[in-house]
C-alpha cells in the first residue's frame, strides 16, 4: 500500500496532488451548498472536450524544443478562416464541420512553416516572439475581417463593412454539434458528451502514435538534447519546424471544436489571450517546458477546466453580496495560470 501511494506520488508530483485535492475538495463544497452537481461535471466534461485540442497543441512544440506556443493565436485565426470560408457556402452540420478542418489544416500549415523559420531565427527567446506573434496576427486580422470579401448576409454586419464580432452557429446547424453527437445520458443525472470527447481523444491517440514514429522521435530527441541530436544526423532546425506545423494545425482545429461548442465563431480581438489557458492546462497536467507528453495534456485539461467550472459557483454561493462573478473568474482563471507558470520549470 505505502509504495503504491509513493509510485502515484512520484507520478503526479506534489504541485498535482495539491490541484487534484483542490478540485475533489470544491465539488465537495458544491455538494454541501446545494449547487446542481451532475451539471457541474456534465460543463466540467464538455469545458474539457471543447478546449483539449488548443491544449493538445502546446505538445508539439514543447516536444520539438521550441517551448510554449504562445504564438496559438496563429493557428486559431487559420481555424477561423477555414470554418468562415465553410459557411460562406452555406454547409451545414457535419459537412460544415469537416470542410471547415479541411480548408483550415493546409492554411495553419503554411502559416506554421513560415513561424517556425522564423523562431528558428530567434533561438532563445521563442516564447517571447511567440506572445509577439500571437498578439501582431490577432490585431492584423482586426483589419483582415473587415475587408475579407465574404457575402453570406449571416456572416457580415447588415450596414456597413466586415464581418460581425460574433457569428452564431445554429443556423448552419453547427452548434453543440460533436456535443449532440452520440450524447448519452447517464441515469438521467447528466448527458455524457461523447461525440465531443471521443474527437478529442482520437486526435491524443493520433498525435501519441506519431510521436512514436520515427519522425516523432527524431523530434523528440531534437528537443530534449540538440547537440546530441545534430551529431546523430537529425536536422534539428526541421524538426522544430515540423513541431511547430503540428502545432499550429491542432490550433486551428481547436478552435473549431471549441467554437462549434460555444455555438459561436467569435472574430477580432477573441484569439489574443486563448493561447495562455492552453499553456496553463498543459503544465497543471505535468509538463515543463521542455517536456511533455498526451497524458499530461489530458490530466492538465480536466484539473484547469475543472477549477474553473467548479471554482466559480461555489465562491459566489459563498460571497452573495454584489454581482462579483466577473471578478472571481478572472480571480479563479488567473491565479492558476499564474501557479502553473511557477511550474514552467517541471517542478514537483
Amino acid at each position: 500500500m505505502t509504495s503504491t501511494i509513493n509510485s502515484i506520488y512520484k507520478k503526479l508530483g506534489l504541485p498535482r496532488i495539491i490541484i487534484i485535492s483542490l478540485l475533489v475538495f470544491v465539488y465537495i463544497l458544491a455538494y454541501i451548498l446545494k449547487i446542481p452537481f451532475f451539471g457541474l461535471f456534465e460543463s466540467h466534461l464538455v469545458r474539457m472536450g471543447m478546449n483539449g485540442i488548443l491544449v493538445l497543441a502546446m505538445a508539439p512544440t514543447i516536444i520539438s524544443g521550441v517551448g510554449m506556443n504562445f504564438g496559438l493565436p496563429l493557428g486559431i485565426v487559420c481555424g477561423l478562416i477555414g470554418g468562415l470560408v465553410s459557411l460562406e457556402f452555406n454547409f451545414k452540420g457535419f459537412a460544415a464541420l469537416f470542410v471547415a478542418i479541411i480548408i483550415a489544416i493546409p492554411l495553419a500549415s503554411l502559416a506554421g512553416l513560415l513561424y517556425g523559420k522564423l523562431l528558428n531565427k530567434v533561438k532563445g527567446s521563442e516564447m517571447m516572439v511567440a506572445t509577439y506573434t500571437g498578439f501582431s496576427i490577432t490585431s492584423l486580422m482586426c483589419i483582415g475581417w473587415l475587408i475579407l470579401p465574404f457575402n453570406n448576409d449571416f456572416l457580415r454586419w447588415p450596414i456597413g463593412n466586415g464581418l460581425r464580432t460574433t457569428i452564431s452557429l445554429v443556423e448552419f446547424n453547427l452548434d453543440k454539434l460533436l456535443n449532440n453527437w452520440l450524447s448519452i445520458s447517464v441515469f438521467g443525472w447528466f448527458d455524457f458528451p461523447t461525440g465531443l470527447i471521443l474527437f478529442f481523444l482520437v486526435m491524443c491517440l493520433f498525435m501519441w502514435i506519431f510521436f512514436n514514429t520515427k519522425t516523432g522521435r527524431a523530434m523528440k530527441a531534437a528537443g530534449s538534447n540538440p547537440k546530441f541530436a545534430a551529431a546523430t544526423g537529425i536536422n534539428v532546425d526541421k524538426q522544430r519546424i515540423i513541431g511547430t506545423i503540428l502545432s499550429t494545425s491542432l490550433g486551428a482545429v481547436g478552435i473549431i471544436v471549441y467554437a462549434q461548442s460555444y455555438g459561436f465563431f467569435q472574430l477580432y480581438k477573441a484569439p489574443l489571450m486563448m493561447a495562455f489557458p492552453a499553456v496553463a492546462a498543459i503544465l497543471i497536467g505535468g509538463a515543463s517546458s521542455s517536456k511533455a507528453n498526451i497524458a499530461n495534456v489530458i490530466l492538465g485539461v480536466f484539473l484547469f477546466q475543472g477549477l474553473l467550472v467548479v471554482a466559480l459557483p461555489v465562491a459566489n454561493k459563498l460571497i452573495p453580496e454584489g454581482n462579483l462573478s466577473d471578478v472571481m473568474r478572472v480571480i479563479i482563471q488567473y491565479g492558476i495560470i499564474l501557479y502553473a507558470l511557477t511550474k514552467a520549470g517541471g517542478g514537483k
